[in-house]
């Protein structure tokens, strides 16, 4: 442990690698943003503490079972030449259902239909977003730690940077989630992000990467766009300016 504590390869592998569970971890705070601003506020927080209390979970679950994880990187499956493996078909499985799950909210913000909210109230809705945000937390936290497995080799250091890049998620995802549902235009923002994180999930299945850089750059430019917007539409409306 102390040999650990001292190496400057540790640390830097454990900062390394806790900036990148960070940056993937926006996926996941993002869904689960969105999910729960369907909930009223009270039922929308503990939604959000178990997501994410369930996420760093299975993480760790998934940091204990290492060998078998090496083991789903092998080839199960041939399509049309391709080989796949039960982590590709994983990640095509939860990117095509993040795209239905976004589509799916895009229609109903763009039809305004709460028919969705009437028929799942209360505890029904409670645990069919709980449900959802279990699904894409097994995506993620698959996702996330094969990287994990590829950037460090003590376990230690793996389980610090999964329980640190929680902890930032755990911050964060209130004052996000919150932003989310005061603001529906953002909303549909961060579903058309969903979509394209999808994209990238399946992508990643059948092995053609799109590097993370370029989709992260975009969220980022976006949200910035629209973070300005922001301002502008609640400095006009402090002036009494009307909008365009």
């Amino acid at each position: 442990m102390m040999h650990l504590i001292t190496s400057p390869e540790a640390w830097a592998a454990l900062l390394t690698l806790t900036a990148l569970e960070i940056v993937l971890g926006i996926d996941n705070v993002i869904f689960i943003s969105v999910l729960v601003s369907r909930l009223p506020e009270q039922q929308a927080h503990r939604a959000r503490q178990i997501g994410l209390a369930l996420a760093l979970i299975f993480r760790l679950i998934l940091l204990s079972l290492l060998v078998w994880l090496i083991g789903l990187t092998a080839p199960v499956l041939s399509i049309a030449g391709q080989d796949l493996s039960w982590r590709d078909l994983i990640l095509i499985g939860g990117g095509l259902f993040l795209i239905a799950k976004a589509t799916h909210e895009i229609h109903a913000e763009v039809e305004a239909d709460d028919g969705e909210r009437d028929q799942k109230s209360g505890r029904s809705a409670f645990f069919w977003v709980i449900a959802q945000i279990i699904v894409i937390d097994i995506v993620f936290s698959l996702d996330s730690i094969i990287t994990a497995i590829g950037m460090a080799e003590d376990i230690r250091i793996m389980i610090a940077a999964v329980v640190i890049a929680c902890a930032v998620m755990y911050v964060s995802a209130g004052p996000v989630a919150r932003f989310v549902a005061e603001h529906p235009t953002t909303k549909m923002l961060a579903l058309a992000f969903l979509v394209l994180i999808g994209v990238a999930l399946v992508a990643d299945g059948f092995q053609f990467h799109i590097p993370r850089g370029y989709i992260y750059f975009a969220i980022a430019f976006s949200a910035a766009v629209e973070f300005f917007n922001v301002l502008a539409r609640r400095n006009r409306k402090r002036s009494g300016t009307p909008s365009v």
